[in-house]
């Protein structure tokens, strides 16, 4: 029993011990301790992220003449507009992809870049229906940013906006993603937005959003229009359609899309019931284009279109994007409704024209 007794004093006066030595210790060293010293001594931080992409974000500084809207006599009078913008390298060899309104009529154009370097671009294309422009300069190889995947973005992703806000070089702004393939807003023929909250003022537009780990995922775009209740609600390209604009522009110096001649609508849901449709699936066709490819293939105003390609379409603007995808000569499945009576036909897609109504 004295034996038994003598082990129980041991271990005691070892426990006592022991934390005696670990109080000393996160007193003296508290850094040594998981998850102490660590949330003061490293704290959360993107600078990494932004050491990867800041040199490819670029500068741009354009002119132009613009009517004054009330000149103090009968002649007309023009002033020279000085702009801020900005530009993303994607390309080692010189190509950068901006905004198509940051260069649309400039009388001149300018890129900076993060080592002050300026020089005058040349433009290879551009593509109004997305708001994209694709410029090269000739100043050897450059830091080209890393380009990621805007299909992968989840809402609440943190993203990091980089541009030239009001001529502030390489300003970085930080935020979340707010929502993904945004549309209805009206600024472009092909919306797919990315929304996010990070600050994207004028200048901005034309740069880079990136994620956490400093690849891009979007061309910063446009801001919804600021007034005393509208704070945070910005746009951006995603990557994934940025890509294809480019490759297309490298190729073609332009686009080249596929074209259905239609002119479709959302249905609202009671037209949805009265047509015994089950699901959100189905628009309408406000207009078939005389000679176009949907008029070949018998649609007519006023169908109701369910699926194309075997995949249900569920608004305007989905309808507008699988049209865009296609190249002319694509076959597009498509099953509808008129007059009550489901049908099937085919379209086979046409080149998309510069004026498509």
């Amino acid at each position: 029993m004295a034996d038994l007794r003598s082990v129980f004093v041991f271990l005691l006066q070892s426990i006592v011990v022991g934390l005696a030595v670990a109080f000393l210790v996160v007193l003296v060293r508290p850094d040594l301790m998981p998850g102490i010293g660590d949330s003061i001594d490293e704290p959360a931080s993107f600078a990494d992220a932004v050491d990867r992409s800041a040199a490819s974000v670029a500068n741009i500084y354009t002119k132009r003449l613009v009517q004054d809207s009330h000149p103090p006599d009968a002649r007309t009078r023009f002033r020279v507009d000085t702009s801020f913008a900005s530009a993303v390298i994607i390309d080692p060899e010189g190509y950068l992809v901006t905004n198509y309104h940051v260069i649309v009529d400039a009388t001149e154009i300018r890129v900076q870049l993060s080592d002050g370097r300026i020089t005058e671009p040349s433009i290879i294309g551009v593509d109004a229906e997305t708001d994209l422009a694709l410029l090269r300069v000739d100043l050897g190889t450059l830091p080209a940013i890393r380009m990621g995947s805007s299909a992968q973005l989840r809402i609440g992703d943190v993203v990091l906006a980089i541009g030239n806000p009001y001529g502030l070089t390489t300003s970085v702004t930080q935020g979340i993603v707010s929502a993904t393939g945004r549309g209805l807003l009206n600024l472009v023929t092909f919306e797919n937005f990315i929304q996010t909250d990070a600050a994207i003022n004028a200048g901005n537009s034309g740069g880079a959003l990136i994620n956490s780990r400093g690849e891009l995922v979007g061309i910063n775009t446009a801001v919804l229009a600021q007034d005393a209740g509208t704070e945070g609600i910005g746009f951006a390209i995603p990557v994934d359609l940025v890509r294809g604009v480019v490759e297309q522009i490298k190729q073609n110096g332009r686009v080249i899309r596929g074209y259905m001649g239609l002119l479709p609508d959302d249905l609202t849901n009671a037209e949805r019931a009265a047509l015994g449709i089950e699901n959100d699936a189905g628009i309408l066709l406000m207009q078939v284009y005389e000679d176009g490819p949907a008029a070949a293939a018998n649609l007519k105003r006023g169908d109701v279109i369910l699926t194309m390609n075997g995949e249900p379409v569920f608004s305007r603007r989905q309808a507008l994007l699988i049209a865009a995808s296609t190249v002319p000569g694509d076959k597009v499945e498509i099953t509808g409704i008129r007059d009550r009576e489901r049908f099937t036909t085919t379209v086979i897609a046409g080149e998309r024209p510069e004026d498509p109504r």
